[in-house]
């Protein structure tokens, strides 16, 4: 028999697309692959579209983006600073009351948040890569 396989990775938005020839196996073999499913969702201003705040819906997490094309941005030293560059956009992403369980999600919602506004390329960067800004973290 001859089967098509096809698996979505949710949290980066894949699709592969296997082919295989099934034969009776003599040993089961289970496979099984523990992977974040962590759901973020985006609060937008409407008044402003550059300054939205994604939240994890599963955690604490909140981490505020900002277009610095766009606007200033002023770092709160009691915060995490990322930032994301990807053809001519340039972000910075700020936590919003970090906490320590919540640190290592912080680039899984920034990645999430570059795939939503498809930039899926965008490189996060822990310095400011703007010319003669560096913030320490």
């Amino acid at each position: 028999m001859i089967f098509i396989i096809i698996i979505f990775v949710y949290s980066i938005g894949i699709i592969f697309i296997t082919k295989f020839t099934y034969t009776k196996p003599k040993t089961l073999l289970v496979v099984t692959s523990t992977m974040s499913h962590n759901v973020y969702l985006l609060a937008t201003d409407p008044n402003n579209p550059c300054r939205d705040v994604i939240h994890s819906r599963d955690t604490d997490l909140r981490v505020r983006v900002f277009c610095l094309n766009k606007e200033t941005f002023h770092p709160d030293s009691n915060e995490i600073q990322l930032f994301g560059h990807s053809n001519d956009q340039l972000f910075a992403f700020e936590t919003l009351g970090i906490e320590s369980d919540d640190a290592l999600d912080i680039v899984e919602a920034i990645q999430w948040y570059a795939n939503y506004i498809e930039c899926p390329e965008m490189e996060i960067v822990p310095e400011d890569p703007r010319l003669g800004k560096n913030i320490a973290m």
